[in-house]
């Protein structure tokens, strides 16, 4: 593994990891889909891996982050990124709301 969170492109490959999966958590969820596939997809199976992996994921973004100095508020991804989205959108309604008065 070329680091601690991302599979090298032949465990990608043995894993049969969709190409849209290959990204900085790919080794986090190649034993969790190994795990699945065993088990027939049965959802009270898997638990400690699908823990694992969305602990790594929710409870610590730094590593999954491009530029590690981006704030939390600037992720692609989850709550913290909606709410950014929505303050965007009521300071934009505002603005216009201003020009047009």
């Amino acid at each position: 593994m070329a680091d601690t969170h991302t599979a090298s492109v032949d465990e990608a490959n043995a894993a049969r990891l969709p190409l849209g999966y290959r990204d900085q958590c790919s080794a986090l969820l190649i034993p969790l889909n190994k795990c699945r596939k065993e088990t027939l997809y049965a959802p009270w199976k898997c638990e400690d891996e699908r823990a694992n992996t969305t602990s790594k994921l929710h409870l610590n973004p730094a590593p999954f982050l491009n530029n590690t100095s981006e704030s939390i508020l600037t992720m692609p991804f989850g709550l913290n990124s909606f709410i950014r989205r929505q303050r965007e959108l009521s300071q934009l309604k505002k603005a216009k709301a201003e020009a047009d008065e």
